[in-house]
């Protein structure tokens, strides 16, 4: 039997048929196994969080925005904190409107999102963390000189709104909008304000954080308010991508930013940008 030439092969001539068949089968398995595994190591190592691509809202100050450059904010600045003090590589990335950063996101193609709140349809491709980032209260914006009792969103009814594309609240907001109001929605946030100087929309809904800088920028401090009480106080966080390479990277990440929040860094963060956004309010479309 030429088989049995080989050294191998001698193994095998002193067992019966059935022991070599059985030493064939084992052989075969091997090779599947050998395979699969190497199929799985190579699967892992294109996957592997090398890199976390994170990006935002270009047009969300002071949170977030792009200032013609790069994307600037309190957002991206505790991101920036929180994966530096991980030792974890980024890089922070303009991918332009927010519609398309959260079908990137949806898609896998970004790994982090700063800062979203949190809804069921986000949770879907979304995963946040347990720590919040910062909170940002929603409000309703206002002419001065608009006659409106306002006690809560109830007296919203019946006008017009506007809001930025794209834009969710959270806490039932978004229902009770499409449910009960007359919202219309505009592609860049500072145009509701004209909106409402032109008669056009009676009240403009934006986290307070975000309305007050856009009046700033605008120098229209003296013709708008924020009507109190706010519409909900929902938190904001960094939302990692379940389709991108870092989802593993969470935990890791709520815990560095539960020990930043305990100290204060957060919310000196927050300050630090509202105050840069004063100084250079400076916000161009991408």
């Amino acid at each position: 039997m030429p088989y049995c030439q080989g050294r191998p092969a001698r193994l095998l001539c002193d067992v019966s048929p059935v022991g070599q068949r059985d030493y064939m089968i084992w052989r075969k398995v091997a090779q599947g196994l050998l395979a699969v595994w190497l199929v799985t190591c190579s699967f892992l190592a294109q996957s592997q969080c090398t890199r976390m691509v994170v990006t935002s809202d270009p047009a969300y100050p002071p949170l977030h925005w792009y200032d013609g450059e790069t994307l600037q904010g309190a957002s991206i600045e505790i991101a920036k904190r929180v994966l530096g003090d991980l030792k974890i590589d980024f890089e922070i990335r303009s991918v332009g409107p927010f519609p398309r950063v959260m079908a990137l996101a949806e898609r896998g193609e970004v790994d982090m999102v700063v800062t979203l709140k949190k809804t069921p349809e986000r949770e879907t491709f979304l995963l946040y963390p347990k720590t919040i980032a910062l909170q940002n209260p929603v409000a309703a914006f206002t002419s001065k000189d608009l006659p409106l009792v306002y006690r809560d969103k109830a007296d919203l009814i019946g006008m017009r709104g506007a809001m930025a594309r794209g834009n969710v609240f959270g806490n039932g907001l978004d229902e009770y909008i499409k449910e009960k109001l007359n919202v219309q929605e505009v592609n860049r946030p500072d145009a509701s304000f004209s909106l409402m100087l032109l008669g056009r929309a009676d009240y403009f809904i934006t986290g307070y954080y975000t309305g007050m800088a856009l009046i700033l920028k605008r120098g229209d401090e003296a013709n708008f308010v924020a009507k109190e009480p706010f519409l909900v106080d929902t938190p904001n966080y960094l939302a990692l991508t379940r389709n991108g390479k870092c989802a593993d990277k969470l935990e890791q990440i709520d815990a560095r930013l539960a020990i930043l929040k305990k100290t204060g860094v957060l919310d000196e963060i927050l300050r630090a940008s509202f105050l840069r956004w004063k100084n250079h309010p400076v916000m161009l479309e991408r």
